[in-house]
């Protein structure tokens, strides 16, 4: 009896996660870098100034002012254009924040590179510096 009170003591403190949550799928490096070469995705930094300033940014990415925050009017208008969110590196979950805040929105097509700047610039990718 007491292994259940002290049970359902513990569960009493818990709270269910009711926020939406949707598959974002993930890309490589090369994949993404080939969806933006050939211009079907847009790249999308949801990185901090420090690290942009440290490793760059993907050429022509829209850099969020925040991941968490970031205005929608921020992203491209045009919601069924790929897009293709990236942060710091595979620790990093900036990205599939601002992913999850996309479809939420409405974007259609929202992937994310794992890999992030470290990766991409580890593969040998142009950056850009900001």
């Amino acid at each position: 009896m007491r292994k259940i009170l002290l049970a359902a003591a513990l569960l009493a403190g818990c709270t269910k996660d009711t926020a939406p949550h949707h598959t974002v799928a993930n890309v490589s490096v090369d994949q993404a870098d080939q969806q933006l070469t050939t211009g079907t995705a847009q790249a999308v930094d949801a990185n901090g100034d420090a690290t942009r300033k440290r490793m760059g940014v993907v050429p022509g990415a829209v850099l969020l002012t925040d991941s968490e925050s970031f205005q929608l009017s921020e992203l491209p208008k045009d919601k069924g254009k790929p897009l293709v969110f990236y942060c710091a590196n595979t620790a990093c979950g900036a990205s599939h924040q601002a992913a999850e805040k996309a479809l939420t929105a409405g974007y259609e097509h929202v992937e994310v590179m794992s890999d992030g700047i470290a990766g991409w610039v580890r593969a040998g990718k142009k950056t850009q510096s900001i």
